[in-house]
């Protein structure tokens, strides 16, 4: 039987601690530290040894050194901002100890005369006598001093003294928790227990001990619980009994023969998981992953018109109007004349909102596209049999969870990302997910050629841009900053603009961050219909379009970008069948990994091996702004030099599963590692 108490002490506000204060409360919080399980993941960052002892005539000016002296007189002068000092002795010489803003009463207490203290702290030299100024730490029990004593990266207003008896106090009182793992996976980490492996980790001479048994178990611990939360996410799901969707292979495989492009083995593959899904009495909640320009989209639509043919509707959601807009003027070509097809969007005028309303409620409309709005509480369907959203990653776990009940109980849900990801992040942040992968490009696509340029070679470039507009083309043109800034030399986009429309007259326009989303919609819009040859832009422009005539993009300052957002980037061209190039503007002074960066870039078009390397070289907490999308990073873990771990913790999700294995023995695991919201829902 677990015991509660000891979970409850963990999960407790830090105010019970011991010599924990409001301040101090409200000081840790600032660093999101909001109980004490937190403070267990502030790990020491080194260490001071205090252990050793020496006498007043060996000490080091500048060192931290711990002596044992005898106080032997005070001197607390009348004079204002004058410090207290206290003259001590040992059998070898004399030392002062100097304290300034502390009172006379606290120096008579902590160093009384003639009594043995032991005292530690940095040693300094004043005419020609050894000093301390306010020493770290003092005491008459020796043994509490002669210690090794943790260094922290510290919360201003926490003394370093106060941060080691908080953390000494945990330590301490740290309670012994109920084993939840089993004895094979236990084995792996040489049986080392929870509390014994958090002791540990706090030992200074085990600072940055990562391959060590105590902290792969506790590594594992966290990578664990969230595969064991998406485990359960995913039997909750599966657990939603739905009517069988019926599917028309015959019709479905006469409008694939009308395509004018065969589908690659991926797409096949992918589309015959996803027929599977809906054909089953289990809610479909799957991710259709692809790299850029792998063909997702086809197969989302092949997948929305075997629905529709089963007779529900279908609702089909992306980021923005213009990305919504072309997958509705696809659809509007490749499907028969008899389905009915829609629109709607924020800017839609309200008769017409009011009109489709009623359609969709009446069933009307088969199948309908835009933005957010079709999420609206007004929007209601008569039988909607599948949703599907395009570049999802914004969605969390508890997102995508509501999302999944929002559509009713024979709704279908597919989520698709054009990011391809490591393996290990992938199992992390869409582990709640069911997941088809395209890897394979369809054979019309061509490799975009890329090339590196210094920038003082710019003339070369517009000489080549002059030439590809001349052939008919358009170009992108992306800059890191909207505007000059003095404090980074990066170009600035509306600096280029201003450059490039001198060259070009009435050709250029300009896209960023600052540009309001009607203006942007008609920005794109001119694109697309080829008003303009060339648009430069910041990096919003890296997901989801397709701009078919445009087959240039420049990238300057590209040694600022990781590799995954250049690789999104060059996906904007490349979408047609005409040769692409991208060109890699950087400055002379390159670091060795942006000069690597590039060098992958050039030589691969694979995205997901381009992911890989990116993970690698950056760490896997900022690939593609995954901090930016509320995804919490792992405290201990890391996918690269955890990948074992992250392999072990799927295989041990996958026994559980198949055994039908009773969880509760892991619901405090997964309440200490704060994903009470969601656990608290399933177990």
């Amino acid at each position: 039987m677990y015991n509660k108490s000891n979970y409850k002490f963990l999960l407790s506000d830090l105010s019970a601690l011991n010599g924990v204060g409001l301040k101090t409360v409200n000081l840790l919080k600032k660093k999101n530290i909001n109980n004490i399980f937190d403070l267990l993941w502030k790990l020491p960052k080194s260490y001071t040894d205090r252990s050793l002892s020496s006498e007043i005539k060996d000490l080091k000016i500048g060192e931290n050194q711990t002596v044992t002296i005898i106080p032997k007189k005070y001197s607390f002068p009348r004079i204002r901002n004058l410090p207290n000092r206290v003259s001590c002795v040992d059998k070898t010489g004399e030392l002062d100890c100097i304290f300034f803003n502390s009172y006379e009463g606290y120096i008579k207490k902590i160093l009384p005369l003639g009594k043995e203290i032991t005292v530690s702290g940095k040693i300094g030299r004043f005419k020609n006598k050894y000093q301390i100024t306010n020493p770290k730490y003092i005491s008459e029990n020796s043994s509490l001093i002669k210690q090794k004593h943790n260094t922290y990266s510290l919360t201003e207003g926490i003394s370093e003294k106060i941060y080691n008896k908080i953390i000494s106090q945990i330590i301490e009182r740290l309670p012994i928790l109920d084993e939840w793992h089993s004895k094979e996976i236990l084995k792996k980490f040489n049986n080392i227990c929870w509390n014994d492996s958090i002791k540990e980790l706090h030992k200074p001479e085990n600072i940055g001990s990562y391959k060590e048994d105590f902290y792969q178990r506790l590594a594992f611990d966290e990578i664990f619980s969230t595969f064991l939360v998406n485990s359960e996410i995913r039997k909750k799901i599966k657990k939603n009994k739905k009517k069988k969707k019926i599917i028309d292979l015959r019709k479905q495989n006469y409008l694939i023969n009308k395509l004018s492009f065969t589908l690659t083995n991926d797409q096949k593959i992918s589309l015959d998981e996803i027929n599977s899904d809906l054909s089953s009495s289990s809610k479909m909640f799957r991710l259709l992953q692809g790299d850029v320009g792998s063909g997702k989209t086809i197969v989302s639509l092949l997948s929305a018109f075997n629905t529709i043919n089963s007779g529900y509707q279908v609702a089909v959601m992306a980021p923005t109007e213009i990305l919504a807009r072309q997958h509705f003027n696809l659809a509007k070509t490749i499907f028969p004349k008899n389905l009915n097809i829609n629109f709607i969007s924020g800017k839609s005028l309200y008769r017409e909102k009011k009109i489709l309303h009623q359609d969709l409620l009446n069933h009307k409309v088969d199948i309908v596209f835009g933005t957010h709005a079709i999420f609206q509480n007004k929007v209601k369907f008569k039988k909607l049999g599948l949703i599907i959203i395009d570049e999802q990653h914004k969605f969390g776990v508890s997102q995508r969870k509501k999302l999944s009940d929002k559509g009713g109980e024979d709704c279908d849900v597919l989520l698709m990302t054009a990011t391809p990801i490591p393996r290990t992040l992938t199992m992390t942040l869409y582990g709640d997910m069911d997941l088809s992968i395209i890897k394979e490009k369809p054979s019309l696509r061509k490799p975009i050629k890329t090339y590196s340029k210094l920038e003082n070679k710019i003339d070369e470039i517009i000489n080549f841009v002059k030439k590809e507009i001349n052939n008919g083309n358009q170009i992108f043109w992306v800059c890191p900053l909207i505007e000059e800034s003095k404090k980074i030399d990066h170009s600035s986009a509306i600096k280029k603009f201003e450059y490039l429309k001198k060259l070009f007259p009435n050709q250029v326009c300009l896209l960023h961050g600052k540009t309001n989303p009607e203006e942007k919609e008609k920005i794109l819009g001119n694109f697309l219909d080829n008003k303009f040859k060339i648009l430069v832009s910041t990096t919003i422009i890296e997901v989801g379009i397709d701009f078919p005539n445009a087959n240039v993009i420049i990238i300057e300052n590209a040694n600022k970008f990781g590799l995954s957002q250049l690789h999104q980037l060059r996906g904007r061209v490349g979408r047609g069948s005409k040769d692409s190039t991208c060109i890699l503007m950087f400055k002379s002074n390159l670091s060795e990994n942006a000069k690597k960066r590039i060098n992958i870039l050039k030589q691969n078009n694979n995205g997901f091996i381009i992911s890989e390397e990116d993970m690698k070289i950056r760490g896997f907490g900022d690939i593609l702004g995954f901090k930016q999308s509320g995804i919490k990073n792992f405290r201990l873990a890391d996918p690269i030099h955890n990948h074992d771990l992250f392999l072990l913790a799927e295989k041990e999700i996958k026994r559980i599963e198949n055994s039908k294995e009773d969880i509760s023995k892991f619901k405090y695991l997964i309440k200490l590692y704060d994903r009470a919201d969601i656990i608290n829902d399933i177990v």
